[in-house]
Order: C-alpha cells, then sequence, then structure tokens
C-alpha cells in the first residue's frame, strides 16, 4: 500500500485572514498539537503550534502572527520512514503533505504512521534482538549482515540506536533459532555485545562456574 493512501483530509486547513478565535476553537476540540494554515490564495504557509496559539489574543487575526509559524512538511512521495522523522524532529502528531508543485493534500496522522511501523518484519517476525557496539570508523552494516548471514541467521531490521564518545550502538532484529554463535563471531569481530540473548547469558553462566569448579579442584 502507498503511503499517500493515508493522507486525511477530514480538517481543512484556516486562512490567514481568520481570527485567532477561530483556530483556539479548533485547537479545543482536536487533540492535534499544530493546524495548518493557508493564505487568500490557497497556498500553504505552516502550521501553528497549540501552546503558541492559546498565548495570542483572540481578537486579532492569523496574518498578525505568522511570524510564529511553524515551515515543516513531507511529500506525497517521502518515504514513511522519512515521514516518522519529520513527526519526531518537529514533536508533531499531524504531519502535512504537500505535491511536488507545493499544492497542499491533507496531512498524515502519527498513529496511523507508527502503525505501519509496527507492522514490519522488525517487530511481528519471531527472532532475537541484539544491541552491539563498535568504533564509530570500524563498523559496517555490511560486516553486521555477513557475521548474521554466515551464521544462517537472517537480519530483519537494524538501525544506529546510539552514538556516544564516538562509538556506535547498533540494534539488530535476527530471524534465527540460535545466536550464541551469531554473538561469538561479533565478539569475534571486536564487536562489544551491549544487550545480549539468554542463550548466550546461560552460556556466561556456566562458564563462569566451569572456571569456579577448576580453580576448586586446582587448589
Amino acid at each position: 500500500m502507498k503511503l499517500s493512501e493515508y493522507i486525511i483530509n477530514d480538517i481543512k486547513p484556516l486562512h490567514s485572514n481568520s481570527k485567532i478565535s477561530e483556530l483556539q476553537l479548533l485547537f479545543n476540540q482536536l487533540t492535534y498539537s499544530h493546524i495548518p494554515i493557508k493564505d487568500e490564495d490557497d497556498t500553504f504557509l505552516g502550521t501553528f503550534f497549540e501552546t503558541d496559539v492559546h498565548c495570542f489574543e483572540s481578537n486579532k487575526l492569523i496574518s498578525d502572527h505568522l511570524h510564529s509559524i511553524e515551515d515543516f512538511f513531507v511529500r506525497d512521495d517521502t518515504l514513511w520512514l522519512d515521514v516518522l522523522e519529520a513527526f519526531a524532529q518537529n514533536s508533531a502528531n499531524i504531519m502535512p503533505v504537500l505535491d511536488k508543485n507545493n499544492n497542499y493534500l491533507g496531512y498524515y496522522e502519527l498513529n496511523d504512521i507508527i502503525s505501519l511501523f509496527n507492522e514490519s518484519p522488525f517487530f511481528f517476525e519471531a527472532g532475537g534482538v541484539l544491541v552491539v557496539e563498535k568504533g564509530i570508523n570500524d563498523y559496517s552494516f555490511s560486516e553486521i549482515s555477513q557475521i548474521v548471514e554466515s551464521n544462517n541467521g537472517k537480519v530483519l531490521g537494524a538501525f544506529v540506536s546510539k552514538i556516544k564518545n564516538d562509538v556506535v550502538q547498533v540494534t539488530i532484529k535476527i530471524g534465527s533459532t540460535g545466536l550464541n554463535e551469531i554473538i561469538q563471531t561479533f565478539r569475534r569481530y571486536s564487536y562489544n555485545i551491549v544487550s545480549g540473548h539468554e542463550e548466550d547469558s546461560y552460556i556466561e553462566s556456566l562458564k563462569d562456574r566451569s572456571d569456579y569448579l577448576n580453580k576448586y579442584l586446582n587448589m
């Protein structure tokens, strides 16, 4: 299904010659963080943030506060992951959609885009999740995929989940019945396992107990 099929048009943008009181009333009726605004020629101008609008004088015109308008949007052919990023960057739950000619088409709702993310194999396919880390100049997704696939695993998804002090953490969803071999291979390639798997924890526990027993027997 094309993402553009999720475009909604039930809330029309207000025109800039409307009163602030109309915008405030609309926010009171809805749960949206922003409301789109057009000018008299139906050209998209941007959106107003709810918290800002409630600080404006009700008898003023929207055009009196265009200095506070937020100019963010996505295109109708923008990929869903980029749309999700736009939501996060602008702290919004509504995202205006424009075509290539800057015509306003409608908007996306955050919950609809998140539902697409939840339907991806990263979430619903059975598998294990690993978080590995390595120097920012030393890791590569091709190497990560090679490590997983060389141990008969399948990468269902991977993304950089943290960067700090030139160290990158990568979260990986792996379709595999056994992850211990994959974990050990990551270690041989100098990856640190930040968040492992129960199987690996069990193996480590057995190793610790074995080392303790050997020390005891050699006393």
